[in-house]
């Protein structure tokens, strides 16, 4: 889809739901800070997250997909979602900030994302050591997919 006219076309709409879809997590992430234990803001972050996944998907934006999908995996998969503390709630919250910063370096005309994965890396990082994880071979996943 990142040709032509299409491309540009879809675009603005793209951001505007993706827009929406980051302010609606981070909504729930500081309901998060107020409410620990709220599963619907859980719930509802890891929704956002993965819509704005297949949106990214659909727009060929595999670094903001990718990106959204192992941040959602990482409150999917954390031992104690319920128990999430402030240094995991603020993790994720330089998580989001980044995905936010990187839609807007998107080429409106080319639809490419020149960017260096290293930001992210260390910021999933970050998040891994804040947000322990069940035990069920995640561990092999923890490094973000060479996709970009």
């Amino acid at each position: 889809m990142n040709d032509g006219k299409e491309w540009q076309n879809a675009l603005p709409e793209f951001l505007l739901e993706a827009e929406m879809l980051l302010a609606k997590s981070e909504e729930c992430l500081s309901h998060l800070h107020l409410i620990r234990n709220d599963n619907d803001a859980i719930d509802c972050m890891k929704n956002s997250l993965i819509k704005l996944a297949e949106k990214a998907d659909a727009m060929t934006l595999g670094a903001i997909s990718d990106f959204s999908r192992h941040i959602q995996d990482l409150i999917s998969n954390a031992q104690s979602p319920m128990q999430l503390h402030d240094k995991a709630l603020s993790a994720l919250h330089d998580c989001l900030t980044l995905m936010a910063w990187q839609l807007e370096l998107v080429d409106a005309k080319t639809g490419k994302l020149s960017l260096d994965e290293s930001e992210q890396t260390t910021l999933i990082a970050t998040a891994t050591q804040q947000i322990p994880q069940k035990d069920f071979g995640y561990k092999s996943r923890q490094h973000l997919p060479h996709a970009f």
